[in-house]
């Protein structure tokens, strides 16, 4: 493949599902009760995923059928652990996301069969595929997490968590109005029905972020950027509906949603999470801002190279480095804390 199509691939089906994965592993466990996966099931899982990215870096010398099975063996092995654990424990509410695990599998697959060349297109219908998807867990597990969150935090400040407006209606909506993005995107002669596919879900998710009246946690890192995530997705959404219409790039909307909204919520989740699961204080370590202010810059300038191509390469320089500093930064400050007992004294 590539340098374009391996930049694509990795971040779509290497670092996403990572995240996705390190989320599931510690959600399930408040869900269900389960202890967490550990020792030899954890290594093993961990040296599976490592072993993608090998193979997805040695595919100029290694076998095309062995890069291709390495590389898809994580998300369906991840998949069948999520459902034996959920199944085990009666927990079918969350059983949506091992479909979304599947089907980001079959995207997987789809860019596979257009690396080899077997169908040409399926590169880039793999692409758009992915980013559809992770819109959708981006909005399953944003939905689930920002407005609890936010709500806990105003009870615990004195004041009225009810300001977070909640709806089972408007959480289904802002599902469903993004699932059906993928059956409008696999048929990519007709772009103007996944515009107004598009443009429905930005307005449902624009509703119901909304709803959740994110800048009455202003004050409180942990939580605006987690909003600040969802609005991206927003966005993303926004630029999709208008890029038939106005001839944008594609590449507009699917780095805002990827670098954007995935990038921020990955470390919006992270930074907070790494917090309350060590028995920490929920708040955000001195220094760590500087990961949102980093990441932010990221997605803003990656857009800036997207629209204005006469600034595509420095833009691409600066977007580059602001996200290495972003995740940098988070290695430095979490690393003492991930790498330590519990602050509690509980297992963990």
């Amino acid at each position: 493949m590539n340098p374009v199509q391996w930049h694509a691939h990795e971040l779509l089906f290497g670092m996403v599902p990572a995240a996705i994965a390190g989320f599931l592993l510690t959600a399930m466990c408040n869900w269900t009760g389960a202890s967490p996966l550990r020792g030899g099931g954890l290594l093993a899982l961990i040296l599976l995923w490592a072993a993608g990215r090998a193979a997805i870096w040695l595919s100029g010398w290694l076998p095309l059928w062995l890069v291709e099975a390495i590389d898809l063996a994580f998300l369906p092995l991840m998949a069948a652990y999520v459902a034996r654990v959920l199944l085990r424990h009666g927990n079918r509410r969350n059983l949506v996301l091992v479909a979304l695990l599947a089907l980001l599998t079959g995207a997987n697959l789809l860019m596979h069969l257009g690396f080899s060349g077997i169908w040409p297109t399926g590169g880039r219908l793999g692409e758009i595929l992915a980013l559809d998807l992770i819109a959708v867990i981006m909005v399953v597990v944003g939905g689930r997490i920002t407005p609890a969150f936010t709500a806990n935090w105003l009870r615990m400040k004195g004041r009225d968590p009810a300001q977070v407006r909640r709806s089972e209606a408007l959480d289904r909506a802002a599902f469903w109005s993004t699932v059906v993005m993928v059956p409008a995107d696999l048929t990519m002669s007709l772009p103007a029905l996944a515009s107004v596919m598009a443009l429905f879900a930005a307005l449902i998710n624009g509703w119901r972020l909304f709803a959740w009246r994110g800048w009455k946690a202003s004050e409180e890192p942990l939580l605006w950027i987690l909003h600040f995530a969802l609005a991206w997705i927003v966005v993303a959404l926004l630029l999709k509906a208008m890029t038939p219409w106005l001839e944008l790039s594609p590449s507009v909307w699917m780095h805002a949603m990827g670098a954007g909204a995935g990038g921020t919520l990955i470390l919006g989740v992270m930074t907070r999470v790494a917090m309350g699961h060590t028995g920490r204080p929920m708040q955000l370590p001195r220094f760590a801002i500087w990961i949102y202010v980093a990441v932010i810059i990221a997605g803003l300038v990656r857009i800036i190279a997207a629209f204005v191509p006469q600034l595509a390469y420095p833009a691409l320089i600066g977007s580059a480095f602001a996200w290495a500093v972003a995740f940098l930064l988070f290695v430095l400050v979490y690393w003492p804390i991930l790498s330590q007992p519990r602050a509690d004294g509980r297992p963990g």
